[in-house]
């Protein structure tokens, strides 16, 4: 197989590997790029059909980004792609503009798959603002909200399912789905969906999906598991990385302070009181702490939401909204649940816990620093945490300083405790309603493990990977 870069592109050509490998038992066209090496032209040098290239200009999308321009031409003839790059790129019109022109023109059916619920609306909103105007249908697909909209969504034929695998595993065991239509699906964070113990059920979506189809898979690392899966499910893909894996915004300046556990919460109330106009993200490790941190913020005097999976899909939606538009100055979240984070503006990402994969320490800090603004990423270890900052630093390729400790603040009055929320979802009811025990049928063992794993991670540590239903129920 060969591929030709697209007429017009000036490309250095001395920073592009262009080669025929093996790998993974088949044959892969490899592009590997940085980000500062393509010069990305128009959307019209493409390919794109003249009605939706007039909608995206109409729009306002006139320039690709690195993965846009290197995704859509192959994919556009048809080809199965592999897009490696990392958050924040413009993946989600890298599979987006081909999928709707080629259901435009071959009819079918396209689907979608994401790791959460959060995500699975923003590629919706996304596509739809293309695609709307051409009269694309659309139905989202998640856990915790009721099933019954999203049965009558389906039996409108909708052009584009937008879904977690999870509930679609579901109703495909209940006959409400079936993927004969189906000709072009795409996997968005397919690293993610693997983290949080989906594989089974994209297993079982890809083997039901008709043979001839194109498919798109897109992650920002590719561990072992997606490459296996490619081999298995793909056919003969073109391998398109933007910039090396584990490669940091270059744009983040990032910083490390070494610091008790215990000490962690006054430094926090340094860092935001000395970055008091910075919109803020800040991780920690679990719901539960994630919870805590919200609430010592806000007895700080500072505006702060939380979005872990202990809330509900309405608590979700509301806290990012308000994060979105001003109404929080500050997010905590979960790993897990910052995968359905899209906020433009961050300036500033706190991890509060380092992160249990070095990966996920790239995902985080992606988060600021992004259509070419500048960012800042702060991270507090403990003094037994050094071999996890030396695997950050080999992934990154690059030494993080360590800055001094500044003078703490006195530890404040303890926050009282906050009035319970009725969520109207726990967590054995993630994914659940409209199936409860006034349902009328009883569920199985495995629709249920299916919706709560979009609330869960699964743990990985020094690259192994635990099943959720084996994880500690501590665990985020």
């Amino acid at each position: 197989m060969s591929y030709s870069l697209r007429p017009g592109v000036l490309l250095q050509a001395t920073r592009i590997f262009c080669v025929m490998c093996d790998w993974e038992e088949y044959r892969v066209t490899h592009f590997f790029m940085t980000q500062t090496d393509i010069q990305t032209g128009r959307f019209s040098d493409l390919g794109i059909g003249e009605n939706l290239l007039a909608i995206l200009t109409q729009k306002g999308f006139t320039t690709p980004t690195p993965i846009q321009h290197q995704v859509i031409p192959g994919a556009l003839e048809g080809k199965d792609v592999i897009g490696i790059a990392q958050t924040g790129t413009g993946k989600t019109l890298a599979f987006g503009i081909p999928m709707l022109q080629r259901i435009g023109i071959h009819k079918g059916q396209g689907l979608i798959l994401v790791p959460t619920r959060e995500l699975a609306n923003q590629v919706e909103a996304a596509l739809r603002q293309i695609g709307q105007p051409l009269g694309l249908r659309t139905a989202v697909i998640i856990g915790g909200v009721s099933k019954f909209p999203q049965l009558k969504a389906l039996k409108a034929n909708p052009h584009v399912v937008i879904a977690t695998p999870g509930r679609l595993a579901d109703l495909m065991n209940e006959g409400a789905y079936n993927l004969s239509r189906v000709s072009v699906i795409a996997l968005d964070e397919a690293d993610r969906m693997l983290d949080v113990g989906f594989l089974p059920e994209i297993k079982r979506i890809l083997s039901k999906a008709p043979t001839v189809r194109q498919t798109l898979l897109f992650s920002a690392t590719m561990p072992h598991s997606i490459s296996t899966l490619a081999t298995k499910f793909m056919q003969m893909p073109l391998r398109i990385e933007i910039a090396p894996q584990g490669t940091s915004a270059k744009n983040v300046e990032q910083e490390v302070f070494v610091i008790r556990k215990d000490d962690k919460i006054r430094l926090l109330d340094s860092i935001l009181d000395q970055y008091k106009e910075e919109t803020t993200l800040i991780f920690s490790r679990t719901k539960h702490g994630a919870k805590r941190i919200a609430r010592d913020i806000r007895n700080m005097g500072h505006t702060a939401t939380e979005i872990h999976g202990n809330r509900s899909q309405k608590q979700r939606e509301i806290a990012l909204a308000g994060f979105s538009s001003g109404k929080f100055r500050v997010m905590v979240a979960t790993d897990i649940a910052a995968r359905g984070i899209d906020v433009k503006n961050i300036s500033l990402v706190i991890n509060f816990d380092l992160p249990d994969s070095s990966d996920d320490y790239v995902h985080r800090i992606g988060r600021t620093g992004r259509a070419g603004r500048s960012g800042k990423a702060i991270s507090f270890m403990t003094p037994a945490q050094k071999a996890d900052l030396k695997s950050i630093e080999r992934l990154i390729r690059k030494s993080l300083p360590i800055l001094k400790v500044p003078m703490l603040p006195p530890d404040r009055p303890k926050a009282p405790p906050e009035p319970r929320q009725h969520q109207g979802s726990g967590r054995r009811n993630f994914g659940s309603q409209g199936r409860g025990k006034f349902s009328g049928k009883k569920r199985t063992s495995s629709q249920k493990s299916g919706d709560n794993r979009e609330n869960k991670i699964g743990h990985r540590h020094r690259g192994r990977h635990t099943s959720p239903r084996s994880m500690p129920r501590a665990q985020r």
